[in-house]
């Protein structure tokens, strides 16, 4: 048998300001609701992708198969950002979800505050931001040829983008080293 949480026997009333501004973070509602729906778009990329990958296998050569596949696991990555998005952000910032005895709650979400989901969602975009240079890469060599999608610009361009974003991971990172180590 689960023990309940404990309640305070009494809850502190707020006067109408204070409980208008603490009463906004539910605006956010609305928010996270549209980014599952962003979430089943995903879905359904996925599957469509998917589905263009196993009709088209014996036509493809190696390398558009690796780039379908890198095209999927980057849908799973973006899938996963929004899942580190929705379910952190709603706890942080909304309300708790209270899974503390669920079965399937993520490991991460019992340790989780606006500076580690930072640090996290830093993460994932440089985990995207890879698969994005990488597929770059595969398709850099046709450069020059007649309807190749990569030029030279925008090879050196994503690759400082990618710089950045590491960057500013580490920056994050850092940061937040140095506010946990004062507290």
């Amino acid at each position: 048998m689960a023990a309940e949480p404990s309640v305070p026997a009494e809850t502190t009333r707020l006067r109408p300001l204070p409980l208008l501004i603490f009463s906004s973070r539910w605006l956010q509602l609305p928010l996270y609701v549209g980014l599952i729906v962003a979430q089943v778009v995903y879905v359904f990329l996925f599957v469509k992708e998917l589905r263009h990958l196993i009709l088209h296998t014996w036509e493809f050569t190696e390398q558009q198969i690796m780039l379908l596949v890198l095209g999927l696991i980057d849908v799973v990555m973006i899938s996963n950002l929004l899942v580190m998005v929705i379910v952190g952000g709603y706890e942080t910032f909304v309300s708790r979800l209270r899974l503390e005895s669920h079965p399937d709650k993520p490991e991460w979400l019992s340790h989780v505050n606006s500076g580690i989901l930072k640090v996290k969602l830093a993460m994932a975009i440089i985990g995207i931001s890879s698969i994005h240079l990488l597929r770059t890469f595969i398709e850099a060599g046709a450069i020059g040829s007649p309807g190749s999608r990569v030029t030279e610009a925008g090879v050196m361009w994503q690759t400082i983008i990618h710089m950045a974003f590491i960057a500013s991971a580490v920056g994050i990172a850092w940061v937040d080293r140095m506010t946990q180590q004062r507290h």
